[in-house]
């Protein structure tokens, strides 16, 4: 979870005058006390109006709220087209997070705003043909490259040959209709891409140290993708 995501999760916890410890904050953030006495000397700098100490517990004051989203017209309809599209296009995890994140919106917006979302007239159609398991495969990929993980994969090229690689995961691209996966092939020692759903079979190989000049940036650097 990134810092500011679990800032916002501290406030959340702390509304209504709730006391509540560091070790359950951090139970429940899954990381350190420690971290959680930094977050909230972190806040109570910003200004957030918290009270407590380490042992006790902290509470947020009254009359102390987060400000309501604000959203112009064309930042909402680039939100919500977004969203759309992931939930037809993008990996499994990712749709149901577009869909969880348009709902998180939708109940800290005015209700001006709120009315906006629903007026948004961009939609993205999920064809008949668009499932299989390579939706699942562009969340797989998108974690091993964060993860640092190898693939075991078996691919079928656009000849119908299948070949067995080791693949180190760099990231996952979005061409319009296919997606693809960047990653080092240990077969070729070289940058290749994958068209996800023309791998078969799938399986984790461990982890693998990253390199300086097999980053995904040195791939987009040498245009390795438009050759």
């Amino acid at each position: 979870m990134r810092r500011a995501d679990r800032l916002f999760q501290i406030l959340q916890y702390l509304r209504g005058g709730r006391l509540i410890t560091a070790a359950q904050l951090a139970e429940k953030l899954e990381v350190t006390p420690r971290t959680i006495y930094r977050d909230i000397a972190h806040l109570i700098g910003s200004g957030v109006p918290i009270d407590g100490e380490a042992g006790v517990g902290y509470l947020m004051r009254d009359g102390y709220d987060l400000p309501p989203l604000m959203f112009t017209q064309e930042e909402i309809v680039a939100l919500v087209a977004g969203a759309r599209i992931l939930q037809s296009w993008g990996g499994t995890k990712m749709a149901a997070a577009a869909q969880e994140a348009l709902v998180k919106i939708d109940t800290v917006l005015p209700d001006d705003a709120r009315q906006k979302v629903g007026q948004v007239n961009v939609h993205a159609v999920t064809m008949p043909w668009h499932g299989g398991t390579w939706r699942d495969y562009i969340d797989q990929f998108e974690a091993a490259a964060e993860d640092l993980i190898r693939f075991d994969i078996t691919y079928e090229d656009e000849k119908g040959n299948e070949s067995q690689r080791i693949v180190r995961p760099l990231g996952v691209w979005f061409w319009g209709k296919v997606w693809t996966a960047v990653c080092w092939c240990e077969l070729r020692n070289d940058f290749r891409m994958f068209r996800l759903d023309r791998i078969g079979q799938l399986t984790e190989a461990g982890k693998f140290r990253p390199q300086k000049d097999q980053t995904l940036q040195h791939f987009m650097d040498a245009k390795a993708y438009m050759r």
